[in-house]
């Protein structure tokens, strides 16, 4: 029996899909707390944590892991300010707050933020 693949597809192009999770994890880092749909909130909370973990090692490799997805100075950011934040805790470094349906579309909405 066929199963479904891990992920959500957003009805998008691999690249497509690649560059918006990387565009809405760069603006939730910067912001620390976005408004966007729920299933790509979902979907930014999953990818957010593996570069969170990743940088929470903190050598040379964790570096040049995130400048490969990041700018420079974004890795700085994530590497000395989110990193050592959330140093002690294992996981769950985010939180998704629903909060009904938009009225154009009627998709359900959240906001995503960083927990303190």
């Amino acid at each position: 029996m066929k199963k479904r693949s891990k992920g959500r597809k957003f009805n998008r192009e691999t690249d497509q899909r690649k560059s918006l999770l990387k565009s809405l994890t760069r603006e939730f880092f910067l912001k620390e707390r976005i408004k966007t749909t729920e299933a790509k909130a979902k979907e930014l909370s999953v990818f957010a944590a593996k570069q969170i973990t990743c940088a929470k090692a903190g050598d040379l490799f964790s570096r040049r892991q995130l400048v490969k997805i990041f700018s420079p100075e974004m890795t700085k950011k994530i590497m000395d300010d989110l990193a050592v934040r959330y140093k002690e805790r294992k996981g769950g470094y985010t939180r998704i707050i629903k909060l009904g349906q938009r009225t154009t579309d009627g998709s359900k909405m959240a906001i995503i933020e960083l927990v303190k």
